[in-house]
C-alpha cells in the first residue's frame, strides 16, 4: 500500500504542472459564474434554472472527460518515453502496484476537481432565484418543478392485447386477399401493430380517453399543499392554425363515477390550451390520488374547439419522493463513474500502445458512449436479417463500451427535477466499473507485467 500510495503522490505533483489541467480550472472558474449570469433560457425562472443546470453539468463533464482522457494516457506512456520508469521498476514496486498507483492519482485529482467545480454550480444555482427579478408564481413553480426530485409512472399500454388485435386483422386481410404479395409477413404485423397502437393513444374530436395509473406515491397524505404534476406532449394529425389544442382533462379516483359509488376523494377537471410537440406540465392536489394509490385520468377532445385529432403522447403521472440537493449529489456521482472509467481505459491503454494511439481510441470511445444507446437502439430497429448480422458483430463491441446518453445521462434528470434513484446509481456504477473497468484494468496488468519496457545490450 506505501508504494501505491508515492506512486500516486508523485503522479498528482505531476498532473498538477501539466498545462491542460491550469486550462479546464481556469475555464470552469470563469464560465461557471458568467454563464450563472447570461443564460436566460426561455426568460422565466425555470428556464433560466433549467438551461444553466443543463449546460453547466455538461460543461463540467465534458472538460473533466477530457483532462481525465489526456492525463491518465499521458502520465505511463510519458514515464515510458522519458525512461523514469527504470527508476521506479528497480526499486521494491511492482508493476500492478504502479498502475494502481497512477489510476488512484487521476482518480484523487477528479475528486478535487469534481468537488470543487459541482460545487460552484450548486451555489451558483441556489443563488439564481435570489439574484433575478422573478414574480412569487415562478418562484413557486422553479421550486416545484425544479428544486426538487420526483419519480414518474407513465401511462400504460397493454401491447399483447395490441399484437391480438394486430394479428386479428391480419388474418381478416389474409382471409378477404387484401395482403400485397410483395409486403414480408413482419413488415405487414409491424404497420398493423402500429396502427393498433395510435388507435390506443388517439381521442378523435368529440371523444373521451381514459389512463389508470397504480401505486402513485403522495410524500405527504395529509400536506393539503402537496401536489403532483400531470406530463404530456400533444401530437395531432392535422396542425391547427395557431399550434394549439383545447383540452378538458378529469383527474382523481374515477372509479367513484361508476356504479354511483360515493365519492371519497375529490376530481378536479382542469381546462387547458396547450402548444402541440411541446412537453407540457400541470399541477393538481396530492389528494386526488385514492387510498390505495390509484390515480385515475381522462382526456376529453372537445370538437367544439379542435377539428383534429389529438394524440397525448408520453403521458406520466409525477411525483415527489425527495429534494434537489441529493438529487444533484446522485448526478455528479453519475458523473465521477464516468471519469473513473475513462481513468482506468486511458492508463490500461497505455500499457500496450503509444501516447497518441492511446488517447485517440480514448476519444473515440468517449463520443461513441455519448450515443452508445443511440446506436443500440438503431440497431435493434433493423430488420430480421440486418438487425442479427449486427447484433452478432456490432453489439457486443458496444456492449463492453460504456453508456452516457439516455438514462445514463445525469443532464435530464436534473433538468426536469426527476429522481436519480440509489439502485440505479449503485447498478450503473458496479456495471461500469466493476465489470467492464475491471475488466480492462487486469489486462493492462496482464500485458504490462509481461511487456519489455528495455532491451539489455550486451
Amino acid at each position: 500500500m506505501h508504494s501505491i500510495w508515492a506512486v500516486a503522490r508523485n503522479t498528482l505533483a505531476q498532473t498538477l504542472r501539466m498545462k491542460i489541467a491550469a486550462v479546464v480550472v481556469l475555464l470552469l472558474l470563469i464560465l461557471l459564474p458568467l454563464m450563472s449570469m447570461v443564460m436566460d433560457g426561455d426568460g422565466t425562472l425555470l428556464g433560466k434554472l433549467q438551461t444553466f443546470t443543463s449546460y453547466g453539468l455538461g460543461l463540467i463533464s465534458l472538460l473533466l472527460c477530457i483532462l481525465t482522457i489526456a492525463i491518465s494516457t499521458f502520465t505511463l506512456s510519458n514515464d515510458i518515453k522519458r525512461k523514469h520508469i527504470f527508476l521506479v521498476i528497480t526499486k521494491p514496486v511492482r508493476r500492478w502496484q504502479l498502475i494502481l498507483g497512477k489510476l488512484v492519482a487521476v482518480i484523487l485529482l477528479n475528486v478535487l476537481l469534481l468537488g470543487i467545480f459541482s460545487g460552484v454550480l450548486y451555489a451558483c444555482t441556489l443563488l439564481i432565484p435570489k439574484m433575478v427579478d422573478a414574480s412569487e408564481g415562478e418562484k413557486i413553480r422553479a421550486k416545484a418543478e425544479f428544486f426538487t426530485s420526483r419519480m414518474g409512472i407513465k401511462a400504460a399500454i397493454d401491447k399483447d392485447l395490441l399484437g391480438v388485435r394486430a394479428k386479428s386483422r391480419y388474418d381478416e386481410l389474409k382471409k378477404s386477399g387484401q395482403i400485397p404479395a410483395q409486403m414480408s409477413y413482419a413488415r405487414i404485423m409491424s404497420e398493423l401493430f402500429g396502427q393498433e397502437m395510435m388507435n390506443a393513444k388517439k381521442v378523435d374530436p368529440g371523444e373521451v380517453k381514459e389512463w389508470e395509473f397504480e401505486n402513485v406515491q403522495v410524500k405527504a397524505p395529509g400536506d393539503p399543499n402537496a401536489i403532483l404534476f400531470v406530463r404530456c406532449q400533444y401530437q395531432v394529425t392535422v396542425t391547427p392554425p395557431d399550434e394549439k389544442v383545447f383540452g378538458v382533462w378529469r383527474i382523481g379516483d374515477l372509479r367513484q363515477l361508476r356504479g354511483g359509488a360515493k365519492r371519497k376523494t375529490p376530481i378536479y377537471n382542469v381546462e387547458r390550451a396547450g402548444a402541440i410537440r411541446v412537453a407540457q406540465e400541470f399541477a393538481i392536489p396530492a389528494n386526488a390520488v385514492a387510498d390505495d394509490g390509484t390515480l385515475g385520468i381522462a382526456f376529453y377532445n372537445n370538437p367544439a374547439l379542435n377539428q383534429t385529432t389529438i394524440i397525448p403522447e408520453e403521458l406520466e403521472v409525477l411525483y415527489q419522493t425527495g429534494g434537489f440537493t441529493g438529487n444533484f449529489l446522485r448526478a455528479v456521482l453519475m458523473i465521477f463513474v464516468r471519469l473513473i472509467f475513462l481513468a482506468v481505459l486511458g492508463i490500461s491503454l497505455t500499457t500496450w500502445l503509444s501516447f497518441p494511439v492511446a488517447i485517440l481510441v480514448c476519444v473515440s470511445v468517449f463520443f461513441v458512449g455519448l450515443t452508445n444507446g443511440f446506436i443500440l437502439d438503431a440497431i435493434d430497429s433493423l430488420g430480421a436479417t440486418a438487425g442479427i448480422v449486427y447484433s452478432l458483430s456490432v453489439k457486443p463491441l458496444l456492449w463492453l463500451l460504456p453508456q452516457f446518453d439516455g438514462d445514463y445521462n445525469p443532464n435530464g434528470y436534473i433538468v426536469d427535477g426527476r429522481t436519480i434513484r440509489w439502485v440505479f446509481l449503485a447498478t450503473t456504477a458496479i456495471f461500469t466499473l466493476l465489470v467492464k473497468g475491471l475488466m480492462m484494468l487486469l489486462a493492462g496488468m496482464f500485458i504490462f507485467s509481461r511487456r519489455e519496457v528495455a532491451k539489455t545490450v550486451a
